[in-house]
């Protein structure tokens, strides 16, 4: 879901944070119709940093990039919210077979299975962050209720919307997903219930934000899919999004915001 709604910090984003205008841009990879409008799910896009002078700040030496088939590739102008290596990136990427792992959050646990074959470089991603723990203790920042819009959206250490791992990689896109019923137009797809996407800020922006869906969704197909949310994690998700969204002076009755419900990732358990 990635972070321009309002949408990455994407599903930002979705972020899952308030403030809610920041956190909503790193859904920077889902696009929604609300009222008829398009709007971005974006994670947050921070703007390079400037020196006293008031420039950009430039750096001699270019970005550092893995050599494999994901050329993971480092974001100076977007340093990571928890410091963290480059992931392993080998000539032969594992693509085939499934992973399972568990969200471990204060709302309950949520089981994903990680797809290798449908978004290699996203899954071997996933599990080096969890490895190095940059999921413990982090917030999921935005839930969104639009009514083609349904995810919650997480993997910003900094609650912002805008934080990731400091480095970046390449869309997967998928190309099977079957037209969105809400769409006349037939432009968007359906991102379905129980669907684990990553959220970004553009095209081949993907780094830590990703969102998870708790209804059907009608979003372009501009999120990588990488996994799904088994049925104990949707029953959690259900339960979050029941609790509504955080209001605020400016939006009492929002449908894009920080959980109503804070909700932490403690830990992430891969299981075998």
């Amino acid at each position: 879901m990635s972070s321009q709604p309002r949408p990455q910090r994407v599903v930002s984003s979705t972020g899952v944070h308030q403030p809610p205008a920041r956190a909503i841009t790193r859904l920077a990879g889902l696009a929604l119709v609300s009222g008829g409008a398009d709007r971005r799910l974006r994670r947050r896009r921070r703007g390079p940093r400037r020196s006293r002078a008031g420039s950009a700040a430039t750096t001699a030496a270019e970005p550092k990039t893995t050599h494999g088939p994901c050329a993971y590739t480092e974001t100076p102008d977007e340093p990571a919210a928890r410091p963290v290596p480059l992931p392993p990136d080998p000539r032969r990427t594992p693509s085939r077979g499934t992973t399972r792992v568990t969200l471990a959050t204060n709302q309950g646990p949520i089981g994903l299975t990680l797809d290798r074959e449908q978004a290699p470089c996203t899954v071997q991603s996933f599990l080096h962050l969890a490895r190095h723990r940059f999921y413990d203790r982090t917030p999921c920042h935005r839930l969104t209720a639009y009514p083609t819009l349904k995810v919650l959206q997480c993997g910003d250490p900094s609650g912002t919307g805008e934080g990731g791992p400091g480095y970046r990689y390449a869309d997967e896109l998928p190309t099977d997903l079957p037209p969105a019923p809400t769409d006349p137009t037939g432009v968007r797809r359906l991102y379905a219930r129980g669907t684990l996407a990553m959220a970004n800020a553009g095209p081949d922006t993907n780094g830590s934000q990703f969102f998870l869906v708790y209804a059907d969704s009608a979003l372009r197909p501009n999120y990588t899919v990488f996994g799904s949310v088994d049925e104990a994690g949707l029953a959690t998700l259900d339960r979050i999004a029941a609790g509504g969204i955080a209001a605020t002076p400016e939006d009492p009755a929002p449908v894009d915001g920080a959980p109503a419900q804070p909700v932490e990732i403690c830990k992430v358990l891969r299981r075998h």
